[in-house]
């Protein structure tokens, strides 16, 4: 799945969605709104499923998944992820993890759920 694919009815309800990510020293609830809006959107394979993480998208062909865990009710992802990107430019290695929560039933722009 291509973020390209998705709906404009699901991107409008991305765009509200808030995640929780330190950016140097400043922490905080962001929403996918600017992310969204410059263009810095795709999706990675986790498994079976497709997620949407926070990060640059040239960061997405350095990120490997080392292991997923999937909630009893599936409405939840614990992603392990290892991301090589040297984002300071002086080779230190930016260590996070990344949870996932709940899904949005998302529709490609042909309308079928996905």
């Amino acid at each position: 799945m291509k973020f390209a694919d998705i709906d404009q009815e699901t991107i409008e309800k991305l765009k509200v969605r808030r995640y929780d990510r330190i950016v140097e020293k400043h922490e905080g609830q962001w929403d996918w709104k600017w992310q969204i809006q410059a263009n810095e959107c795709e999706f990675i394979k986790a498994g079976e499923h497709f997620v949407l993480l926070p990060v640059y998208l040239e960061q997405i062909p350095n990120i490997t998944i080392l292991r997923i865990i999937e909630s009893k009710d599936g409405k939840s992802l614990t992603i392990f992820l290892k991301d090589t990107t040297d984002i300071i430019g002086n080779n230190e290695m930016l260590n996070s993890v990344r949870i996932c929560f709940p899904r949005i039933n998302a529709k490609r722009r042909e309308n079928k759920e996905i």
